[in-house]
């Protein structure tokens, strides 16, 4: 009898895929996954290998039982396999009896359902890792899946010492198990006719090197501030490379783009690294960064796309039908969000998990580091960083231009620590010269509701950039400027828009600017205002004349300064504190509480800063109290916990397509790539999903359709807010 993987799927032209053929190629896959990412793990390479090969040739093995095949065959018309697949293999790895056989019987385990909690797993006694209501089967029929599988796959030659002392399990279960699922995911996505394998291409750092050398030539220039970049670049560039973490303080406009990317090249050069990483707080700098990278570091011959990748939102899926729209981290450089960057680490789930085996071996430039993530989370991911550096062969450099050193604070690192910086104390003196009279900080001391604000707004020097907390708050904002004053007078910029609509916006923002500066004497072109979120708070190269900014953290309202009189257009210029009243569908964030609370206190002790943001980070951490439930649930191993406290963004959300004709394609299962998904798609809260009724496709599980009003100004926000005013108005809720 031929042993079946997968049925046949007549509706789309598949075919059914052996059980030995998927079985070795999975092994083969999840082998090779560990051997690239074990090359930088010395300690742990031939364990991760044993682990990852072995809980790849065992993962399915319950599908062998007579009555899965029975499905599987297409003999009977059910949908799902009466018995649980996973169940044998992880039995029969336990009962080898070695550590690692035991490491793969937890991944093995995990491949479906995710990394578990070992105390409630330890607390299940005999059925530790096993399902309750398949157990009886399995031992039952054990011996009978085990033939069959050696009947169509040869025992795996490889081992590993019998026991290897591991202080830290945690990321390397995380990092074994992306072997696994990338492999299992990869073949069925490849039988599937979704997934083509394309080799990625190479890092060739001194190459690179060598192009961004030219490139920063070319921006030329014999002025002071054109002087100050080319000497970070030159530092940067020529720092040694030796210890794993740095840090590159260097204030607004001193070309940390290029620079840092110099010494993180030349790491990789030095390191033999493979990745480089970029990792940003908001996802519209994303394009920003991209479009210089593009430009400074492609060899003759390239396919932009293959070297720099913009990874804005997650998009992962487990299941079969949607993988195919899952983005990896397989190319050379790769720039993403802090969301996916951290809560990748905190994962337990396989479709997040799957692209963590490509991290290994990586320079990675923490950009923003201030917005990187909330006070609370930091203790932890130093943690996980820490032990990349030193296990896993990964290179840091965390900057900014307001950079907090957390890991000098006790309350954040036990123990604290120093980092080698980039930017000496000298240079960066003289970079900072007359930084602090560029901006003044300045607090509005009465809660505004609509009418107030636009009263407000409209006071002020022009053009304004507004920021606030919410989503909703910034589409009424900005809808409530257009209807009163004109679409002309305000511009809108958040997640609401899908990324293609976010980079229009900004380009458009960026001539306005440009018309405001050349032309500064006509009346009007100055009298308008971007409302945004904290999306342009922070690395995008804007410069307004005021700034206002919805109370949050202390380092948030030094980072709006970075894009206030950015390039000294006038002598100073203002930046505003403010809160809002709960009012006319304005809404109130709960995240930004506690740094409320503490930028409120730092105002008065007049301690507005950047000096100041490490004390105000150190408060905010206090007030929080998450940072050891996090610590305790990691070093217990409880990784479903560990993923729920871990949240970047504290929200489920789910991916929504939003434009017309990739809806159309999708409903006719015309090929999509996961970037056109990535690019015409929201993140929406699950619960507004829930609450607005909004539908899956059908073919794709766990991928949305929006269908409600969207369009280019205030993006999903539009259908948002027409039911908003409808239950307003005594409408029931849909």
């Amino acid at each position: 009898m031929t042993y079946l993987a997968h049925s046949a799927r007549p509706d789309r032209g598949i075919p059914t895929q052996e059980y030995r053929e998927h079985v070795i190629a999975t092994r083969q896959r999840a082998q090779s996954n560990a051997v690239n990412a074990g090359r930088f793990t010395p300690k742990y390479t031939k364990l991760l290998e044993a682990v990852a090969a072995l809980s790849g040739e065992f993962h399915d093995m319950g599908k062998l039982d007579d009555k899965n095949q029975v499905v599987l065959q297409g003999v009977s018309p059910a949908k799902k396999l009466p018995v649980q697949h996973v169940d044998a293999g992880t039995a029969h790895l336990l009962a080898t009896g070695t550590q690692w056989h035991g490491f793969a019987a937890f991944v093995s385990y995990a491949h479906h359902i995710g990394l578990p909690s070992l105390p409630a797993e330890t607390n299940k006694g005999d059925l530790f890792l096993r399902d309750e209501n398949t157990i009886a089967t399995t031992e039952e029929r054990l011996s009978r899946y085990l033939e069959r599988h050696r009947s169509g796959v040869e025992e795996l030659k490889i081992a590993a010492a019998s026991h290897i002392e591991l202080p830290r399990p945690q990321v390397f279960l995380r990092m074994a198990l992306s072997c696994l699922v990338d492999a299992d995911h990869g073949d069925t996505a490849q039988h599937y006719g979704e997934a083509p394998q394309v080799e990625p291409c190479r890092l060739n750092p001194l190459m690179r090197a060598k192009a961004l050398d030219r490139y920063v030539d070319e921006l030329g220039g014999d002025n002071d501030r054109a002087i100050d970049r080319r000497a970070v670049y030159e530092a940067c560039r020529d720092a040694d490379t030796q210890p794993s973490l740095y840090a590159c303080d260097s204030p607004v406009g001193s070309g940390k783009t290029t620079a840092v990317m110099a010494h993180l090249l030349k790491a990789a050069q030095d390191k033999k690294l493979r990745r480089i990483f970029v990792v940003l707080p908001y996802t519209n700098i994303i394009s920003q960064a991209v479009e210089v990278y593009r430009k400074a570091l492609l060899l003759d011959g390239e396919s932009h796309e293959n070297v720099v990748v913009a990874h804005h939102h997650r998009a992962e899926f487990l299941n079969p039908d949607s993988r195919q729209f899952t983005a990896l981290w397989q190319a050379p450089i790769i720039v993403t969000t802090a969301v996916q960057f951290f809560e990748t680490l905190a994962s337990n789930q396989p479709s997040g998990l799957r692209k963590l085996h490509n991290l290994a071996g990586s320079a990675i430039f923490i950009d923003e580091a201030h917005a990187a993530l909330p006070a609370h989370l930091w203790p932890q991911a130093w943690r996980w960083i820490r032990e990349l550096a030193d296990d896993w062969g990964c290179h840091f450099v965390f900057g900014s231009g307001s950079l907090s050193r957390f890991w000098e604070l006790p309350d954040f690192v036990d123990p604290p620590a120093k980092l080698p910086e980039l930017v000496d104390a000298g240079l960066r003196s003289r970079l900072i010269g007359n930084e602090q009279q560029r901006v003044r900080y300045l607090k509005k001391t009465e809660p505004l509701n609509l009418g107030d604000l636009l009263s407000w707004i409209q006071s002020l020097e022009g053009p304004r950039l507004l920021i606030v907390n919410t989503v909703q708050s910034a589409a009424v904002i900005a809808s409530a400027i257009a209807n009163k004053h004109g679409r002309n007078k305000v511009e809108h910029l958040s997640t609401a828009l899908a990324p293609v609509d976010r980079e229009r916006t900004l380009v458009r923002v960026r001539e306005r600017l440009q018309q405001t500066k050349q032309c500064s004497g006509k009346a009007g072109l100055s009298d308008w205002t971007l409302v945004a979120t904290s999306c342009v708070e922070a690395g995008v190269d804007l410069s307004f004349r005021t700034g206002l900014r919805e109370s949050a953290s202390l380092v948030s309202l030094i980072q709006i300064g970075g894009r206030v009189n950015r390039h000294q257009e006038a002598s100073q210029a203002d930046v505003w504190t403010f809160t809002l009243q709960p009012t006319d569908l304005l809404r109130l964030h709960p995240s930004f509480k506690d740094a409320s609370r503490v930028l409120e206190s730092m105002f008065t002790e007049n301690k507005v800063s950047p000096d100041d943001c490490k004390e105000a980070l150190r408060r905010e951490i206090c007030l929080s109290g998450l940072k050891d439930k996090i610590r305790d649930q990691e070093i217990a191993m409880n990784f479903p916990e560990v993923h729920s406290l871990f949240r970047v963004i504290n929200a489920d959300t789910c991916t929504v397509v939003v434009d017309e004709t990739i809806k159309q394609r999708l409903k006719k299962w015309e090929a999509v790539s996961w970037k056109e998904i990535q690019n015409h798609s929201v993140q929406i809260w699950g619960t507004r999903i829930e609450s607005l009724r909004v539908p899956q496709f059908s073919q794709y599980p766990d991928l949305y359709e929006w269908n409600l009003a969207y369009d280019d100004f205030i993006g999903y926000m539009a259908g948002v807010l027409t039911v908003e005013d409808f239950v307003a108005m005594g409408g029931a809720a849909i």
